[in-house]
This record gives C-alpha cells, sequence and structure tokens, in this order.
C-alpha cells in the first residue's frame, strides 16, 4: 500500500512540475523541430522571464500580468537572437549563445540580485488554491490551463498563411524563397514565439518553486530536448496539434523519469546528469531496437528514420 501511495505521489509530482516544464519543450520544438534550428537562447530566456515575473509580483503586479510580461521577455530575447542570424547572418549556434550569455547580465539586471524569493506574494497558482484545491493541484490546474491556451494559440497560428509560411521555411528554405516567402521574417518570427513560451515556463516556474534564481537556466535545453524526444519515440507520425500535446505528455514522463530516480537517494545536485542519462536512452532507442531486434516494439518516424536523425 506505501509503494502504491508514493507512486501516486510521484505521478501528481511530475503532472505539475510536467506542465508546466511543457511549455518549455514546447518552446525548443518550434526552433529545432519546425525551424530546423538549433537555438541556445532557451537557457537565457528561461531565467530572463522568471526574474521579470519575480521582480514584477514583489513590486506589487498581478501574477497574470508579471507572466505576461515574462512571455513578452522571452519575445525580445528571441528578436535579438533571430537578427543576428537573419541579418547580421551569424551561425544560429553562434547566435544562440551570444544572446544566451548577454542574457546573463541583462537578468542579473533586471532581478538586482543572483535570486529574488516569492515567499509569502501571491501567484498564479494562488487562486486554484483559493478554491480549496491543494497546492499541488492548483499547479496541474494552472499549467493545463496555460498549456491548452498555449497549443490552442501555436494550432490556429499554424493555420494561418504566416503560419504555414513559418513551417515551410523550416520544412525547405531553398523552396520557400522560390515561392517568395521572406524567410528571414519567417525565422524571426518563429525565434520570437519559441523563446517567448521558453520564458513564459520561466515565469510559470519561478511562481511554483517559490524564487527565481540567475542560474536556472543551466540544462534547460536537455529537459526541452529529452521530452520531445520521449514524445517522438513513444507517439510518432503525428500531425502538428498531436504533436504538441503529446510533448506534454513526453514532459510530464521525464518528470517522472526523474522522480523515480530520486526516489533512489540521488543527490538533487545530479539532476542535469540524470537528464543527460535520460536524453542518451531516449536517443538511442532506435540504435538499441535495431541491434535487439525489437522493430516492431518501438515506432519509426516519417520515412523509416530513426528518431537519432530528429535533430
Amino acid at each position: 500500500m506505501n509503494l502504491i501511495n508514493t507512486f501516486f505521489i510521484l505521478i501528481q509530482s511530475a503532472a505539475s512540475q510536467g506542465m508546466l516544464w511543457a511549455l518549455l519543450a514546447i518552446g525548443v520544438y518550434l526552433t529545432f523541430r519546425i525551424l530546423d534550428i538549433a537555438d541556445l537562447t532557451a537557457e537565457g530566456s528561461f531565467p530572463l522571464g522568471a526574474g521579470i515575473a519575480a521582480v514584477s509580483i514583489t513590486n506589487g503586479l498581478s501574477p497574470f500580468t508579471a507572466s505576461l510580461l515574462g512571455f513578452c521577455g522571452g519575445l525580445a530575447a528571441g528578436f535579438v537572437s533571430g537578427i543576428l542570424h537573419t541579418k547580421f547572418k551569424i551561425p544560429a549556434l553562434l547566435a544562440g549563445i551570444i544572446t544566451m550569455t548577454g542574457l546573463y547580465s541583462i537578468t542579473n539586471r533586471i532581478m538586482g540580485a543572483p535570486n529574488i524569493a516569492l515567499l509569502g506574494e501571491d501567484t498564479v497558482f494562488t487562486w486554484f488554491q483559493t478554491l480549496g484545491l491543494t497546492k499541488n493541484t492548483a499547479v496541474i490546474c494552472t499549467g493545463l490551463l496555460f498549456a491548452a491556451v498555449v497549443i490552442l494559440l501555436l494550432f490556429l497560428f499554424f493555420r494561418t498563411e504566416i503560419g504555414l509560411a513559418v513551417r515551410a521555411t523550416g520544412d525547405n528554405l531553398a523552396m520557400s524563397e522560390a515561392n517568395g516567402i521572406n524567410t528571414d521574417n519567417m525565422k524571426l518570427i518563429g525565434y520570437m514565439i519559441s523563446n517567448g513560451c521558453i520564458a513564459l515556463s520561466g515565469s510559470l516556474l519561478a511562481q511554483n518553486n517559490g524564487f527565481a534564481d540567475l542560474n536556472s537556466g543551466v540544462g534547460t535545453i536537455v529537459i526541452g530536448l529529452a521530452s520531445i524526444i520521449i514524445a517522438e519515440v513513444l507517439f510518432s507520425n503525428k500531425s502538428l496539434w498531436v504533436r504538441l500535446i503529446t510533448i506534454v505528455i513526453g514532459a510530464i514522463l521525464y518528470r517522472l523519469i526523474l522522480a523515480i530516480v530520486f526516489e533512489f537517494n540521488v543527490e538533487a545536485s545530479d539532476s542535469k546528469l540524470a537528464s543527460a542519462i535520460v536524453l542518451v536512452i531516449c536517443l538511442s532507442l532506435p540504435q538499441i531496437r535495431t541491434k535487439l531486434g525489437l522493430q516492431k516494439f518501438l515506432p519509426k518516424t516519417k520515412g523509416g528514420q530513426s528518431c537519432r536523425h530528429l535533430f
């Protein structure tokens, strides 16, 4: 019975955390899969969103307004990376690193300290708690609400002419240019939306954790990739809106895996190592499948390519 209760608590904890991390995973998905760009701005825009939200809340703004401002901060970070890549022709990977490095100082200046405590402050989860819900349930409901809104807006956006042009740019750059699409602008839009989602995730997680930390962005790109890869391995060849939903599931499963790992008395400081190991295992699954003759148990991606080719 104790084992069942423990597992139920782990699932509840993974769901509450996974819902919030899913927004980051969706943001990473937009650049890595939709635009086919390796963008490391995520590790700078995540703490930027957290810092803006924390400063806004401690200065009396409503948590929802603070979260929106965090999202806008991510848009600005994505805009900078996009300009560096599209207008100054700096390679995408290097442009992301440059922006990420600069954002460290900018976030530090915004926060005014390495971390800001939010203990005793109202957060976006407070409203649900006033309805009599527990903290975990309130986080799940809030995360589900934000994830649903983001997925719905992205689904509607990618059905518009601009949204389709963004997808076309990622699928075939040369053909998109030949058809008169301004691919630089499409990349810029993708950069902004991606980092906006990542910063929003940072602002929500800061409110959930009760503090914003300057170094919270370290390793976030690995968390996003692990969630995406888990979703790709378990649910292959899905339409865009279904893929976005499966990324939420992937984020929850990833947090569940980490929660189970921590049950074996793994140090919290080793969480990034655990993340890296999970990512390696997920990337290696197609190769393991081939070596062990388990092709029928794990799905293939489009065209029969294994999931290690996704990035």
